[in-house]
C-alpha cells in the first residue's frame, strides 16, 4: 500500500512540480491549511504533511502548531517548504515541531529522497 502524503502549498505551479516527483505516493493536494484542516477532521491520516510556509488564510508555522498541538495529528511529520532564508526561522520551526525544511527553489530529487527519509 502506498504512502499518503498530504501537500498544502496556495500555488498550483509548484504542487504540480512536487507531485510529478512523488508520484510514487499517493498525494492528497489542498491549496490553503484551513481545507488541510478540514480534509484531517474528517477522518484523513496521512503519513507525512508537507507544507508551504507563506500562505493566504493561516500560515504554514501556524498549521505547523496546529498539527503538532493536536494529539490526534501530532504523530505525522511534517516537512516545510519556504522561499524564505532565514537561520532563526528555521529553528523556530524545528523548535514548533517540524521534522525538516527545504528552501525554495528546491532540487525536486533532494525533495524525493527527503520524504522517502521521512516515511520510513
Amino acid at each position: 500500500m502506498s504512502k499518503q502524503v498530504l501537500l498544502v502549498d496556495d500555488k498550483p505551479e509548484i504542487a504540480k512540480i512536487i507531485m510529478l516527483y512523488l508520484a510514487t505516493y499517493e498525494i492528497k493536494y489542498v491549496e490553503n491549511p484551513v481545507k488541510a484542516i478540514a480534509w484531517l477532521k474528517e477522518g484523513n491520516m496521512p503519513d507525512l504533511i508537507i507544507s508551504d510556509l507563506n500562505m493566504p488564510e493561516m500560515s504554514g508555522e501556524e498549521f505547523l502548531r496546529y498539527i503538532k498541538t493536536d494529539e490526534m495529528f501530532s504523530h505525522i511529520p511534517v516537512l516545510i517548504l519556504s522561499s524564505v532564508e532565514s537561520s532563526f526561522n528555521r529553528v523556530r520551526l524545528f523548535e514548533e515541531g517540524a521534522e525538516d525544511f527545504i528552501l525554495k527553489p528546491f532540487n525536486p530529487e533532494e525533495l524525493r529522497v527527503r520524504v522517502k527519509r521521512l516515511l520510513r
